[in-house]
């Protein structure tokens, strides 16, 4: 499976932005797709999750009711819709497929495949 991350970018506090991450290769071998970020000096963290065909999402708190987790099946596309952005969410975004349930999708252990990262902004 190979990911792509897209959609980083600079934008002020309050702003929003879009990531997408298209899959491709064996994708049927993936339960949950799932979004990191790492902020420079911080260790990587969860962001949020969700199942292919979206029945089930997890959020880390630090994002729910700000960043929207859905997916395009057709297209193999899972989308990340931040708003409100804070500077504290500056950081590169990763993301990541994986065969757990979304239960399990926070730990980073349970992803096999991840993108190369695309970096977030926000300024004050």
């Amino acid at each position: 499976v190979q990911l792509q991350a897209s959609g980083g970018g600079l934008v002020q506090a309050g702003g929003s932005l879009r990531l997408s991450c298209a899959a491709s290769g064996s994708t049927f071998s993936t339960r949950t797709m799932g979004w990191f970020r790492q902020a420079p000096r911080n260790e990587r963290e969860f962001v949020a999750a969700i199942t292919w065909g979206g029945r089930s999402t997890l959020y880390a708190d630090s994002v729910r009711g700000r960043f929207t987790i859905s997916g395009d099946n057709a297209k193999n596309t899972v989308f990340l819709q931040m708003n409100s952005l804070k500077p504290g969410d500056t950081a590169v975004y990763y993301c990541a497929a994986g065969p757990s349930y979304v239960s399990d999708s926070y730990r980073e252990s349970n992803y096999n495949y991840w993108g190369q990262g695309t970096l977030v902004t926000v300024s004050s």
